[in-house]
């Protein structure tokens, strides 16, 4: 045997065992997707009001130079049928014009016969030890009067069920925390083919209908839309528990499940829409603050996920490359790739077909990622919406991991 068929053979034995790993993630969430609820079937529970006076839930909505989007976000949460929001809007910093436009949506609120309040809080400062945004949302919590608080963005779009929908649920089930996989607003190929990869590369460590199960470790948070009990949220030392984390709506979850909290992620198709990336290459803009941070700042991990993205994209395309069984053993991994955004889709919205473009993508999420820890180490930090965060403070309160 030649050293070229040793190699080539070598490579098809490769593919095999990734076409194995993608196809027990592929049939798992197949199995697993389906058993979580969807808030849009007409079997939900809507919620059960105390019918005291007070709003049901403190919705707190940060803001730092959103004023593109912040007047539809609280439009569309005032909005809301079904439930009395408290809408605390949080102008944190910012120094385009989102304090005015949130203010002007607060005086026509005030004009009108609605269930819910608007309140818009001016944050000029940062206090030492805390980043942006869990600062502006324990702010907002602090003035919270309901039982029950929703932390969102200031780029979120509701559905007028949405809020009520997701308390009723929460309701029904007794939990504490619940998470709605929001709805992605995807304007072009390139970008389902980018979030196609993504969702179905998360299937390696993220299994969202186990998050239900108190004996497993899953957990997820999203910053769009977490509802949480506000006992709870107080028990665990609310955001104060996670000032330095960047990817604080993850560990929050995080932190709530670890106490043994009853924890939910659910879906609900509409319900809550969000703009999240711009163009195919979106996703490395969001990842440059995220993407280290979710990796806990820790250069061997990050540098262990670069290889496992690597071989992703290279060894089915060396295997099609080299001909004969090779080639069978790298379209074996695409079709069981292919599986994966089968499963995926409930959750991402992306067509299957499009795991065509599987290889370009995950190359743009592995530039992402590679840059977000070039530009940590570079800047000794992160920096965002135009302050700075050392990185070695981000690492003394990251933990070593998600466990």
């Amino acid at each position: 045997m030649t050293a070229v068929h040793l190699a080539a053979d070598s490579i098809a034995v490769l593919n095999l065992l990734l076409a194995t790993g993608w196809l027990l993630k592929a049939v798992a969430a197949l199995r697993g997707v389906p058993t979580l609820a969807d808030l849009t079937q007409k079997s939900m529970p809507l919620p059960d009001l105390d019918g005291t006076e007070g709003p049901d839930v403190t919705v707190v909505v940060p803001a730092c130079n959103e004023e593109q989007a912040i007047e539809a976000t609280l439009r569309s949460l005032l909005g809301s049928a079904g439930v009395r929001l408290e809408i605390i809007a949080i102008d944190d910093r910012s120094t385009d014009r989102t304090g005015t436009r949130m203010d002007r949506v607060a005086a026509e609120a005030l004009s009108t016969d609605s269930p819910h309040t608007l309140k818009v809080i001016h944050n000029r400062d940062l206090p030492a030890g805390w980043i942006g945004k869990p600062h502006a949302l324990a702010v907002g919590a602090d003035h919270a009067q309901a039982s029950w608080l929703l932390f969102s963005d200031g780029d979120m779009q509701f559905d007028p069920r949405a809020i009520a929908l997701g308390l009723g649920y929460a309701q029904a089930e007794r939990a504490d925390h619940l998470v709605l996989a929001f709805t992605l607003d995807l304007k072009s190929v390139a970008e389902e083919a980018v979030m196609g990869a993504f969702g179905a590369l998360s299937l390696w460590n993220f299994r969202p209908w186990k998050i239900a199960d108190d004996q497993a470790r899953d957990f997820f948070g999203a910053g769009g839309f977490t509802l949480v009990r506000r006992q709870v949220y107080e028990e665990l030392g609310g955001f104060g528990a996670v000032r330095m984390e960047v990817v604080e709506d993850l560990r929050l979850a995080l932190k709530i499940k670890r106490a043994g909290y009853r924890q939910r992620f659910v879906l609900g198709p509409g319900l809550a829409r969000i703009r999240w990336i711009e163009g195919a290459f979106g996703l490395v803009a969001v990842l440059e603050k995220n993407g280290f941070a979710g990796l806990r700042y820790r250069t061997g991990l990050a540098l262990l996920a670069f290889f496992g993205l690597a071989v992703q994209i290279a060894l089915p395309l060396a295997a099609m490359a080299l001909g004969g069984w090779s080639a069978l053993a790298g379209l074996l991994v695409y079709a069981t790739i292919v599986l994966a955004y089968q499963a995926d889709r409930p959750i991402s919205q992306v067509s299957p077909w499009l795991a065509v473009f599987f290889a370009p993508a995950t190359a743009i999420l592995l530039f992402a990622l590679i840059r977000s820890m070039a530009l940590a180490l570079a800047r000794g930090g992160v920096e965002w919406r135009g302050t700075r965060y050392p990185l070695e403070e981000l690492r003394r309160n990251a933990g070593r991991d998600w466990r």
